[in-house]
């Protein structure tokens, strides 16, 4: 949206007010009434945890709950803690934040068992730690990851939340990612930054259905910034599957290790959808399979504005000829490098693979990268028919500056391909605003009297 505040230029105020505006505890009929508990750095653990007489550490307050209580940390630092219990569907667990409140939370506390600062695991045997929010934390000082989820092969864990947190500097810069799951099901990772980190932004992994991982800002990583990652070798089916990654602003990524702005290793029907990604070192999307169940496949790669590094890979990589079924439609796909370009497959015709209606370059791989030919070539394969060739400089009112909102007279608008699975943009305004859908993340509309910010920011 050329005229409409950007959802990242108000990420500080999303996580101060909004997304530490507490779950209202409710008492329903014939239903335990809900409680919120107070952690001060003025506290005591003998204490029973109210505003005025609140505890002193995380773990005792996490150790102390019951389902549909919420624990409200108030500003200081404190060592993270280890939950282990478990919410219902009905009521669940929140530990967040307690309003306009800045509460850290540094190192692992002396019950984690990885050196993660925070901790939610289920082990064989015990209760499933599922149906929990956690909210609004400055979560760092990790040797091993800032938030660990984890289930078991047998007994995933389920339904976790993580909203509205600053997670860094952990395990910089060799080791350790910023948020991290295996064998969780419907986990969903939403409005975080995620910076700084020794490994990954936010890592998925082992197996794990029904992820939903958007509107996060993940920069400045040592490796890649969003990974799904199916690990066959761990057990289960090794498969990520079923997934949803949009609205997301990935940059600065994978300088230290490599690693792409998104990595799908044994994925299966993932929608990868209006994410701004620019200035990742190593690739943009990568679809493969090393420890995976399956070669990444059923990905659809939509609307999505990437801008690769001039040190960066291809902005589109489907290396596997068994990543079948893959689909690339509506996107800016334009690389810095100097010969490296806009799609790179392992081979000509891999079965299911569809690409068109998108904004590309002259360059292209049929062989994994070893060599390149032109778009007329590609074209010649049945690849991007309607696709064309532009520069950040007619697409964008400001790349260098991180605004990649449409120009009036961009050559993207109302050039894209009516998709159903993507019914708005970026910024949440519907798609299309023209007589057809532009291409890209941003879908150009004028709206009056409102301000002129950039799409994409990296403050």
């Amino acid at each position: 949206m050329w005229r409409r505040l950007a959802l990242f230029v108000l990420f500080p105020l999303i996580v101060l007010a909004c997304q530490r505006t507490p779950l209202t505890a409710t008492t329903a009929q014939a239903a335990p009434t809900s409680t919120i508990y107070h952690v001060a750095t003025n506290g005591n653990d003998g204490n029973n945890g109210a505003a005025n007489t609140p505890w002193r550490t995380i773990q005792h307050a996490v150790d102390s709950i019951s389902p549909g209580d919420t624990i409200w940390v108030h500003n200081g630092t404190y060592v993270g803690a280890r939950l282990e219990q478990s919410g219902t569907a009905a009521q669940w667990l929140t530990l967040m934040a307690a309003p306009g409140e800045n509460p850290v939370l540094d190192g692992p506390g002396p019950n984690n068992r990885h050196n993660s600062t925070l901790e939610l695991e289920t082990w064989e045997g015990s209760l499933t730690v599922s149906y929990w929010v956690i909210e609004g934390l400055e979560v760092t000082g990790a040797s091993g990851w800032g938030i660990d989820m984890r289930g078991t092969e047998t007994a995933h864990s389920h339904h976790l939340t993580i909203r509205g947190n600053r997670v860094h500097d952990n395990g910089w810069p060799t080791t350790s990612t910023g948020i991290f799951s295996g064998f969780v099901d419907h986990v969903i990772v939403e409005d975080n930054e995620s910076y700084n980190n020794g490994e990954h932004g936010v890592y998925l992994s082992n197996s794990g259905d029904f992820p939903i991982v958007r509107r996060n800002r993940v920069h400045d990583n040592a490796a890649g910034g969003i990974q799904f990652n199916g690990d066959l070798s761990a057990g289960g089916d090794g498969i990520i599957s079923d997934g949803l990654i949009e609205a997301n602003i990935i940059y600065e990524n994978g300088a230290i290790s490599g690693g792409a702005a998104i990595n799908l290793d044994g994925a299966r029907a993932i929608t990868v959808r209006n994410n701004i990604l620019y200035e990742n070192h190593a690739g943009g999307i990568a679809i493969f399979q090393i420890n995976g169940g399956i070669c990444s496949q059923e990905i659809a790669v939509l609307n999505n504005t990437f801008l690769m590094a001039a040190d960066g890979r291809w902005a589109v990589n489907v290396a596997g000829t068994g990543c079948i079924n893959n689909k690339v439609f509506n996107n800016i796909l334009y690389n810095q490098h100097s010969w490296r370009g806009s799609i790179v497959v392992a081979a000509p015709n891999i079965t299911g693979f569809e690409s068109d209606y998108n904004v590309i370059m002259d360059r292209f791989s049929i062989d994994d990268g070893d060599t390149r030919i032109s778009l007329s070539e590609w074209q010649g394969l049945g690849y991007d028919t309607h696709s064309f060739i532009a520069t950040p400089a007619q697409l964008f009112l400001n790349a260098a500056a991180a605004d990649f909102h449409l120009l009036p007279a961009s050559p993207a608008l109302n050039q894209g391909l009516t998709l159903p699975a993507v019914t708005d943009d970026f910024e949440g305004q519907p798609r299309p605003f023209g007589p057809a859908y532009d291409i890209g993340a941003d879908e150009y509309m004028i709206l009056p009297f409102s301000v002129y910010l950039p799409l994409a920011t990296r403050s």
